[in-house]
This record gives C-alpha cells, structure tokens and sequence, in this order.
C-alpha cells in the first residue's frame, strides 16, 4: 500500500522536478544568448523647441522600425533630464535603453549664423560615452529605415556619409565609443573650436577634417571590425531630394537602406501636411501605422470631426433666421464707409476659414486623416462665414474646390518623374489662379449688393416691417 502510494505520489514529483531543472536550464542557455550586446543604434533627445512632441514620435517610429528589422544591437535613446519621465517610460517600453545626460552648454550661441533650434544638437557627442558598446550608430529621427543595416557596426572609428561634396552629413555616422575622445571634444568645446555653424554638423566637421580624403566603407564579407575612418556610402543616406527629381531610387553606389529628410523643418515627412505635397511623407507615415499607430491621436481628431458635423448641421438648421437678421438690421454710418469696413471683415473671415483647421489639427496625424479633417473644417467655418454674411455659396467654396483638385494632381501616382509632376502642378496653379481670384472678386461684390439693398431700404423710411422682411 506504501509502495502504491509512492508511485501515485513520487512519480509525479520526480516529472515536475525533471521538468523545473530542463526549463532552468534553457533559461539559463537564453539569458547566456541573449547576453550583453555589443552594439548600439542610439539617437538623442531633448526639450526646448516647439517641435518637442514631433521628434519623440520621430523617435519612437524610427526605433521601433529597427526592432521591426531584427537589428542585432540595443536600441539607445540619449535623453535630456527635462524629457517628461511619460515619454521616458513609453521609450522603456519599447525596449530601448534611455541613458539619461545633462544638456551640453553650446559655446557657440553669439556667432552671427547660429540658429537658435541647433542649441543643444551637441548632446549628440555623448554618444561617445557609450563605451560599454563597441560600435554605435548614430542617427537623427528623421530617418526612415528600408533595411537592416547592421553591417555598419563593421565600420572604424568613424565614419559618416557625404551628402554634400564637401562637407559630410551627421544624420547618420557610425562611431567606436571612448572616453578620451569624448573628454577631449569637451575640451575643444571649452576653448571654442571652429565651428562653422554653431551645431554638431559644423563641430564634427572640423573635428574629423579630413574624412573626405578617406577610402569608401565596404565590409569585410568575413565580418570583422575595421580601423581607422572611413566614407560610407550615399546608399546610408539617401537625401529625398534625390528621390523627387525621378520619383525613384536612383542611387548606384552602396544598398539603398536610409533614407534622410535634411530639408525645411516644417516639411519633415511626420507632419501630415507633407504628403502628398512631398511624395515620401506617405512611407514615414506607412512606417508609423505598423510600428506605432495613432491610438494618441485619434481622440482629438474624432472631437474635432464631431463639432465640425454639428457645425454643419446647425447652420443649415438656423439659415432661415440668420438671413432675416442680416436685413432687418439699420446702419447708422455711411454706404461706403460700411462697404470697406465689411469687405474687410469678410476677406479675413474667409481666410480665418481656410486656415484655423490647419492649425489645430494634431501635427503628426496620418495625411488622409489630416487632410480629410482639413476639409471638413474648413468647410463647416465657411459655411459660416456664408450665413453670416448672405454670400453665395460657389464663389466662397472655390478655394475649397481648388485645394482638393491641387491634393488629386499632387497625389496623382502614375507621373514619369519628378519634373512632370512639377509641371502638372504649376499647369493646374496657373488654371485654377482666375477662377479663385474672379470668386473673391465676385464675393465682394456680393457684399456691395448686400449694403445697396440695405441703404435703399433706408431712404425709404415708410417701409413696413412686413415689406422689409419679404424683401
């Protein structure tokens, strides 16, 4: 009976005890796996700018898209200590290391050329400090990446992409970690280095002058490190520029992995308004929705669609009473008087329309939701607009015709290049012009009308209210 329980009993311990040290094990041959890695894709930042928001989205995106690509490196974000912890702990958990770093005081800040939102680029160089890594890429969240690029931890000491002839681009460079370096840039920065621009493009420059005159990068097929700098590529910084001029990769020299978006500020492919004025603005976004999504966004842009609807439907509700209420009223100052001062009001009442949606919609929303809210925004606050004023509606409403026929032509897909589309663009500007300009021409003249119709009812003060309201 002792021997019968101990089977029913033992047996099944000895399986769980079996099946505890296996699991153990391979725990412990993951964990011995996955180990410390020895490379890093790191980008920085920091508070300071109006853009703060964008480029933590930037940021997220870009790194999240080389999780997407199974790069074998960690993935390291260099924070000012002014980054809200919020963002701090969403980067965590996606996985990236936050090292957390004082900004760097920039020397440079009196020099006639310095472009105040460049201020604290120079928390760049502490991507040098990194040296529990041996190599470490360093990026600048306006990248967009088309594969794994991993074989650039193959690199030297460092080495950088020369997008202009002469002067290489730090959106991308590849760095080895150390100390003495980093303590000796500090250095230069204390006794004011040259530094053409004020920011680290111009600081890195002159640090590593004579990168140009260095040999191409081509990794070794046997995987191993190379000394020394090095020129990488164009194909590891492929300005979109060069992209717009064919609307296509034409690049012959290295893989075409990462693409780059050195232009104007607000043309940076995460605002929606980038597409599809700019082409590519469309694949960052296409690269958000996968990696990302817009869950943070979403809220105020289905509040905004909402009140824009009620908008709509409240006018066409109290149309009726508005009219009466615009020709009942009795001016007291003269016709022409009145007439400028209400073409006036009127044009920057149209503008107003056209542009408050613009600005309060959530900069990196995706471009169909971005537009899309645009015109409905737009829209509805010319409807008002037309109510408030008793204008005709086509007349108002052609500048809203004309920027969807403008977003058709630039979002046309099948162009043969980037001249073409140019074209096409500047052929429908030069159509489309007139018939905007003889609308508002057309709209003032409404308002004439509209103040000729109101002085003659004033000239004839035997006029009953009953007559006033059928006319």
């Amino acid at each position: 009976m002792v021997r019968s329980w101990w089977r029913s009993l033992g047996l099944p311990l000895f399986v769980a005890a079996w099946v505890a040290v296996v699991a153990a094990g391979a725990g412990a041959e993951v964990a011995a796996a996955a180990g410390p890695r020895r490379h890093a894709y790191a980008a920085m930042m920091y508070m300071g700018t109006p853009r703060d928001y964008e480029f933590y989205v930037a940021t997220r995106v870009m790194m999240r898209s080389l999780g997407r690509l199974s790069a074998d490196a960690d993935r390291v974000v260099i924070a000012s200590l002014d980054v809200p912890p919020l963002w701090v702990q969403s980067l965590k958990d996606d996985g990236v290391n936050v090292v957390s770093v004082e900004n760097l005081k920039n020397p440079y800040e009196k020099q006639e050329n310095f472009n105040i939102r460049f201020k604290l680029t120079l928390n760049k160089l502490y991507a040098w400090s990194l040296v529990s890594y041996e190599r470490v890429v360093m990026l600048d969240s306006d990248n967009i990446f088309l594969q794994n690029t991993d074989e650039l931890f193959q690199c030297g000491q460092f080495c950088a992409v020369f997008i202009n002839p002469c002067i290489f681009h730090t959106g991308l460079f590849v760095l080895q970690p150390s100390m003495d370096v980093f303590k000796n840039m500090l250095h230069e920065l204390a006794v004011g280095r040259e530094n053409p621009d004020g920011a680290d493009q111009g600081f890195l420059a002159s640090y590593f002058p004579d990168l140009l005159d260095q040999p191409m990068f081509h990794p070794p097929a046997n995987g191993t490190k190379l000394d020394g700098t090095y020129r990488l590529p164009l194909g590891y910084q492929m300005d979109a520029s060069y992209y717009y001029l064919k609307l296509r990769w034409s690049i012959p020299c290295g893989p075409n992995s990462v693409v780059t978006f050195p232009s104007a500020p607000w043309f940076k492919p995460w605002y929606w308004w980038s597409w599809p004025v700019l082409p590519l603005g469309l694949s960052w976004h296409e690269q958000r929705r996968e990696d990302l999504g817009y869950s943070s966004e979403l809220p105020l842009v289905l509040i905004q669609a909402l009140l824009y609807i009620g908008v709509i439907a409240v006018i066409r509700l109290v149309r009726p009473g508005l009219s009466k209420m615009c020709y009942n009223r009795r001016m007291e100052k003269s016709t022409i008087f009145l007439l400028s001062l209400l073409r006036v009001v009127a044009a920057w009442s149209i503008l107003a329309a056209y542009t408050i949606p613009f600005f309060i919609i959530p900069r990196t929303v995706h471009p169909l939701l971005g537009w899309s809210l645009y015109l409905l925004g737009s829209f509805s606050l010319s409807s008002i607009v037309i109510n408030i004023f008793l204008l005709q509606p086509l007349p108002v409403l052609m500048t809203w015709f004309g920027i969807i026929g403008a977003l058709l032509v630039m979002a046309f897909p099948w162009y043969l290049n980037g001249v073409v589309r140019a074209l096409a663009v500047f052929a429908y500007t030069f159509c489309c012009a007139p018939l905007i300009w003889a609308s508002l021409v057309k709209t003032m003249s409404s308002l004439q009308i509209l103040i000729e119709r109101d002085a003659f009812r004033l000239g004839e003060p035997n006029q009953s209210a009953e007559f006033t309201k059928l006319y």
